[in-house]
């Protein structure tokens, strides 16, 4: 005889789940959305926006990603900006709250949202070079959207109203003064994905090539 294998909350794990798959888990209740609601009261399930939830790591015993919760979230999108840079170690996290407030870059409309776990921001790009510069990684039996460093800058300096690096020393003191990074980590940026992005016409080319001309200038040092 076989026996149907019954899926539960646990078996989500920390990949958000919209409200349809999470009544599947009740056939026999009439009102499902009252359970998901029961459930979250309980603090079981977390709301991440209408319709879309994740299980709670009290359930499974894993931490949730915020970066996963991103992409999740608004979809197409990745994770880039000052994100992406905390994310890989290229700038610091000021203050204690910098991993909860996420950004992102997406083709859809510009939009942002707010649940207990965060705040996600997504800001519209341009879709001729979304994909440029962006890393798929691991995560347990998932995988993330990332922006690589290169990319999370180039978004940034393309969607930071008023920024212009006209100069050398403009180039420098932002990535050293502003967005303080170091010295050695600049050495790590590829300048040849800085250079596709240029290629494929991103925003604000002249601040590129400016950070360009600065850390190659640096190098040879």
């Amino acid at each position: 005889m076989r026996f149907r294998k019954t899926r539960d909350l646990a078996s989500y794990g920390i990949i958000p789940t919209n409200s349809k798959s999470l009544e599947s888990l009740y056939p026999d209740l009439i009102s499902k959305n009252g359970k998901l609601l029961e459930l979250t009261k309980a603090g079981r399930l977390i709301r991440l926006k209408r319709g879309l939830y994740v299980v709670s790591p009290q359930e499974h015993g894993l931490s949730l990603s915020q970066e996963l919760l991103a992409n999740h979230i608004y979809t197409p999108s990745y994770v880039s900006m000052l994100s992406a840079l905390r994310y890989h170690h290229f700038i610091p996290e000021i203050y204690p709250d910098d991993e909860r407030y996420i950004q992102s870059l997406t083709v859809k409309h510009t939009r942002s949202f707010e649940n207990q776990l965060g705040y996600f921001e997504y800001t519209k790009t341009d879709a001729k070079y979304f994909m440029l510069g962006v890393q798929i990684l691991p995560l347990l039996d998932t995988q993330i959207l990332m922006a690589s460093p290169e990319k999370a800058l180039c978004d940034l300096v393309a969607h930071t109203d008023l920024l212009n690096l006209r100069y050398l020393p403009d180039a420098k003191h932002y990535l050293l003064n502003d967005l303080m990074i170091s010295e050695e980590s600049c050495l790590k940026f590829d300048c040849s994905i800085f250079e596709k992005y240029i290629a494929t016409g991103g925003k604000k080319a002249m601040s590129i090539k400016k950070i360009i001309e600065y850390l190659k200038k640096n190098s040879d040092l």
